[in-house]
């Protein structure tokens, strides 16, 4: 029998008398669904309040002068783009020097309203796969739901139209790249013996052009109990090199080069490799932990480091190893990006954006910083791969987005394009403060409130903690307007788990430590009601996925630290998550519940099985998505139906039937649970609940 481990002792669980709602589809699930959010909607969306903030948090999602992200690519941007016409979307192009101008004239490839309505499926964009060296030819991936399940056709940019007799494959989790304009390198999840025990691709293919997608060639496969197999084509130069993948779990994985033999030759890296890139016949790359490579040079984690490319192929020897950027303390890689002649690594230093870029001479590595705004989150928009354009993006909690844009490797520096202020921000200030957790760690998190700010006031503490996952400073207006305005307080907590400090922030939080980031959130509560920012009854904390899992933990181990608990799409049932596809492949993260010792740390927090009668809970908002197939909708369903058993009548739960795991696709169903979530607060914290 499942063991639910409270601290200080050991008590048998009780029969889970919920597991119907686990039934994603079911007809008694769904009809429970159905009747919670009749509740959830006649509360919420029946305040005063919620029709003015629906209304706000649609224009300001769908607004025509928000930014047009994009990446070039053979003297074109291309865009993908929302706005209350486009309800799901135009994937379009411009020019690069018309993308710079105040108004791009834009030419719409796909248009997925047109095509959604022509077919009677609402098609979510999911991206696409462009052929080299024209870029003309796609591998168009199109979610049927908005779930990470999509379906891919081939499309000609020239033509506008789907390739007729072109590649085309079912919805499905697999990955699709070109390897030549006959060939696609199909990552396969059709079929169960294709997918791992996660649901992800176990198989690699080769499927030619004008053959039956059953009948490709395999070329690779990994375990069954492996996260996924992939593969794709890297072009360096004049060479075209054909990598395949096994990711072991999140944070391990075996790569091989594809050689003209037909043979898949490992490249000798440890299985924790990360920030990986070719440059210049150099093979760049991170650990997440220390390793001493076979000529005794030792890397370590949050430096980065290259060898011989070329000379491994030839020689089938690693070679020297050479330094590319030297650890530095509370210094972190947060991700690499190439154009044809410069490599770039963006970096975060105490939670704060620059960028480097590094040039390959025949003396090795020189690098120097791009002269970027300093003190934000500062991110790499685009590199172009075969040109010289790179774009870089800049934000801050109270400083509106924008791209800074370079045609010549970062040298001479534009802002193209910058979103226009959505709140008043001349009130505010952000500031980053420390809190002292229960083993003694310094734990930073930023507040973002009122300079005149008088006393204690209603705020929002917003977590993660989880997957190597930084939480970064970030510009958002519906929260500005909704919130902000209102004279509340915003707070980022940068706990441990995330990705931060690089692996070790990582990794102190990991499996059976996972305890210390829910402690870390609980001393960063605590330390903004002891400097006077809130007071408990005043501080509500939102997580989503594994911050769901966060915030549901935080709610039942310290409910007196808090007055309002926001659980979006979460994980919450710990001893069943990897019952739930794709738990399985979040094992690394968080242990697994099939080994006595494991269940025991995971039984320890786990929410689902914590809940209690007769606890003083704060009101609970639980929000999901049937379409979900990353985490499962089951969870936020039985913690919600749990709750309300216990007696906890102030439980709301409300589940979308439209949109995945990141809510994508109409903008509308995603303002409506934006705004109700600050109606939840705002009644909730300020007392008119």
């Amino acid at each position: 029998m499942t063991q639910t481990i409270t601290k200080g002792q050991t008590e048998p669980a009780a029969e889970d008398s919920f597991l119907w709602l686990e039934d994603r589809n079911g007809k008694g699930a769904l009809d429970w669904v159905h009747r919670q959010n009749g509740l959830t909607i006649a509360e919420l969306q029946g305040d005063p309040g919620y029709r003015a903030s629906f209304e706000t948090a649609l224009d300001l999602m769908t607004a025509e002068d928000n930014i047009p992200v994009g990446t070039a690519i053979n003297g074109h941007v291309c865009n993908f783009w929302q706005d209350k016409t486009n309800v799901l979307g135009l994937w379009r192009r411009t020019t690069v020097a018309s993308y710079k101008t105040d108004k791009p004239e834009w030419e719409t490839i796909v248009d997925f309203d047109v095509l959604s309505a022509k077919e009677g499926i609402k098609w979510v964009f999911s991206g696409a796969s462009r052929l080299y060296p024209d870029f003309n030819r796609c591998l168009v991936s199109m979610s049927p739901d908005g779930g990470d399940a999509s379906e891919m056709r081939e499309f000609d940019i020239a033509a506008k139209s789907f390739v007729e007799g072109g590649f085309r494959a079912p919805a499905s989790k697999s990955g699709f790249s070109w390897l030549d304009e006959d060939t696609v390198i199909v990552s396969a999840a059709f079929e169960e013996d294709d997918k791992t025990q996660s649901g992800y691709p176990r198989v690699v293919k080769l499927w030619k052009r004008g053959t039956r997608l059953e009948d490709a060639t395999l070329i690779f496969e990994t375990e069954k109990q492996d996260l996924a197999a992939g593969g794709g084509v890297e072009i360096d130069g004049d060479r075209r090199h054909l990598f395949l993948a096994r990711t072991i779990d999140f944070f391990s994985s075996h790569s091989f080069l594809r050689l003209a033999s037909g043979e898949n030759r490992r490249i000798p890296l440890p299985d924790d490799v990360t920030d990986t890139a070719i440059f210049q016949g150099q093979l760049v790359f991170g650990v997440r932990s220390p390793w001493t490579a076979p000529d005794g040079t030792h890397c370590l984690p949050d430096g980065l480091y290259s060898v011989d490319f070329e000379r491994w192929i030839d020689t089938n020897r690693l070679g020297r190893v050479e330094t590319v950027l030297a650890p530095a303390h509370r210094v972190s890689i947060a991700g690499l990006a190439r154009t044809e002649r410069r490599l770039f690594i963006n970096l975060m230093d105490n939670v704060r954006g620059k960028v480097v870029a590094c040039d390959r001479t025949g003396e090795g590595w020189s690098l120097k910083p791009v002269g970027l705004p300093e003190n934000g989150n500062v991110g790499i928009s685009h590199a172009e791969h075969f040109g010289a354009s790179v774009s870089f993006s800049f934000t801050d909690f109270l400083t509106p987005s924008s791209i800074i844009w370079s045609d010549d490797d970062g040298e001479s520096l534009r802002s193209v394009k910058a979103q226009p202020a959505r709140f008043d921000a001349s009130p505010f200030i952000s500031e980053q403060f420390e809190a002292r957790s229960s083993d003694g760690t310094m734990i930073p998190y930023f507040v973002v409130r009122r300079r005149d700010q008088g006393g204690p006031v209603p705020t929002l503490l917003y977590g993660y903690g989880g997957f190597e996952v930084p939480l970064l400073p970030g510009y958002a207006g519906v929260r500005g307007r909704l919130w902000l305005e209102k004279g509340n307080v915003y707070v980022q907590a940068n706990i441990r788990g995330g990705g931060e400090f690089g692996p070790a922030w990582h990794q102190a939080a990991l499996k059976g430590n996972r305890q210390k980031a829910f402690d870390d959130f609980a001393a960063v509560a605590a330390d903004l009601v002891r400097r006077g920012i809130t007071t408990a009854a005043q501080l509500g904390i939102q997580g989503g996925s594994n911050g769901g899992l966060l915030t549901g933990t935080s709610l039942i181990q310290h409910p007196e630290l808090f007055g309002a608990v926001i659980i979006d799409v979460p994980l919450l049932d710990m001893l069943r998550y990897t019952e739930l596809p794709p738990g399985a492949s979040w094992i690394a993260e968080y242990g697994d519940p099939a080994k006595p010792e494991e269940a025991a740390w995971l039984a320890a927090y786990s929410p689902y099985q914590h809940v209690k009668a007769g606890a003083a809970y704060p009101p609970v908002l639980l929000m999901t998505s049937t379409a979900d197939d990353r985490v499962h909708p089951g969870h936020a369903r039985k913690m919600a139906a749990r709750l309300q058993e216990a007696g906890h009548g102030r439980t709301l739960f409300f589940e979308e039937t439209e949109g995945g795991h990141g809510g994508r696709g109409d903008r509308r169903p995603q303002a409506a649970q934006t705004a109700m979530r600050y109606v939840f607060l705002q009644r909730a914290l300020a007392g008119t609940a």
